[in-house]
This record gives C-alpha cells, sequence and structure tokens, in this order.
C-alpha cells in the first residue's frame, strides 16, 4: 500500500509509526523517538524557568531546575543519589534545591556549608552546572534506549573523569547504550579495551577502527597499560594530524 508524506524531511518510520497495524515500526519508531543525544549548554541550565513539568533532561538542559523538581517530587531515591554524588565531587556543595517562586518560576539554588544563604545556579561554576546535569541525565529512573554524549570531559576537573566514565558504563547495564566521543586521555584512562572505537578519515571516507582488534594496543592493556596513556604515546593508529 503506496502513502505519501506531507514533508519529505519526515522519515517515513515515523509516520507509520502512527498506525497500531504496523506494530514492529510502532516499536522501532519509539525506540527512536526515546534516543537522546546530549547537547548540554551551560548557558541555558541556569536561568530560572516557567514552572512545569520535565521527566527528563532536555537536549541543551534548559529544564535542569524543572527536571530536579521532579526527580525530588516523584524520585527520591535517585534525587538523593544525585545530591550524595555532587557533594562528593564539589567541594563545599552539601544540598541542591529548587524554589518556585510567586512570578512562577522554577529557581535552581546551591547550598555552600561555608555560607549561611544558597547560591542561584547563576553564581556557580561551569563544572558545577555540567556535573550535576550529567548526574541527573545518568540517574534518570527511565534511562534512554540510546544515550549520546560529546566530549563530557569540558568544565570538568580531570580526576572526576573517571567516575563519570564508571557512572556511563553503569547507566549502559541498565539497559541504555551509550556513545561518548572524546578527547581526553583523563576520560579515556577508565575505559576498557573493549568499550573503546575510533576513526579514521581516508581518501575522504571515515573508517571505524575497534581498540580490541588492535594486536599492540591489546598486549599492552593485558600486560596494565591505560588507554589514555597509549593513545598520548601515538599507538591509535591514523588518529594524530599529520
Amino acid at each position: 500500500e503506496e502513502q505519501s508524506l506531507k514533508s519529505a524531511d519526515i522519515l517515513a518510520v515515523k509516520g507509520l509509526a502512527q498506525f497500531e497495524r504496523f506494530p514492529a515500526v510502532v516499536a522501532l519508531g519509539n525506540l527512536i523517538e526515546n534516543w537522546h543525544v546530549s547537547d548540554f549548554h551551560i548557558s541555558k541550565a541556569r536561568p530560572e524557568q516557567e514552572a512545569g513539568y520535565a521527566d527528563h533532561l532536555s537536549r541543551e538542559g534548559e529544564n535542569l531546575s524543572l527536571f530536579i523538581q521532579y526527580l525530588y517530587q516523584f524520585h527520591q531515591s535517585a534525587f538523593n543519589e544525585i545530591i550524595s554524588k555532587i557533594k562528593h565531587r564539589v567541594p563545599g556543595i552539601t544540598s541542591v534545591e529548587t524554589k518556585t517562586t510567586e512570578e512562577g518560576r522554577v529557581l535552581l539554588k546551591f547550598q555552600d556549608g561555608a555560607f549561611e544563604d544558597p547560591f542561584l545556579a547563576r553564581y556557580v561554576s561551569d563544572g558545577t552546572i555540567k556535573m550535576l546535569a550529567y548526574l541527573t541525565l545518568l540517574y534518570d529512573p527511565i534511562p534512554h534506549p540510546l544515550l549520546c554524549v560529546e566530549e563530557p570531559e569540558n568544565q570538568l576537573y580531570p580526576k572526576l573523569l573517571w567516575e563519570l566514565a564508571e557512572e556511563f558504563r553503569a547507566y549502559s547495564l541498565r539497559g541504555g547504550q551509550v556513545f561518548v566521543s572524546t578527547h581526553s586521555p583523563d576520560f579515556l584512562n577508565a575505559t576498557q579495551l573493549d568499550e573503546v572505537f575510533w576513526l579514521v578519515k581516508q581518501n575522504g571516507y571515515t573508517q571505524i577502527k575497534r581498540a580490541s582488534q588492535d594486536e599492540q594496543i591489546a598486549a599492552y592493556m593485558k600486560d596494565g597499560d591505560q588507554m589514555g596513556y597509549l593513545w598520548k604515546q601515538g599507538f591509535f593508529d591514523g588518529v594524530d594530524p599529520e
């Protein structure tokens, strides 16, 4: 049966996913709609937001305060885990909370134990905002089937990247596949041999290479070396600019 779409930029699977008579396509459409490609912008996460409802962190993170509020109200255990992690990783932070103003806007506030009054999100560091965003993303009670994050190391203290890499791994074990692009040897040091791929451009085409299939890298990893150090030493063929 031939069908026409109202616009050429609409995927056919999205259109067919609206019909229950195509259960396999419906399942695929639902899967794709729940993919999360993070393009987090710290500047968009700082301002207060109009009061509303957010059961996931948005692509650019502008609803961070709403999602924190949602977790506090409906998923207390996940919220408590996030607060425990942020207290451990950001010196001085003792709590994070939201407040709805009389004008109907939701503020995000950070309490530093050395001060009586909390700080609004606009006054805390970029790294604090970004770490909180990643924690809310990774401890989301309903993980995305596919999570893509670009260069999570930006604005973060290098020693925090090992724990962050482990949390990405834990997220994948909860049922979501994770793709992370990075230029950080510190982040790469926390990865395992079968988790690392790299891209090489040759003759106008991009090739994907797998670390576990490189005998030299595999041998060094077996002897206790770390992936980031091997990268810096030039063992990732075709990665370094010529």
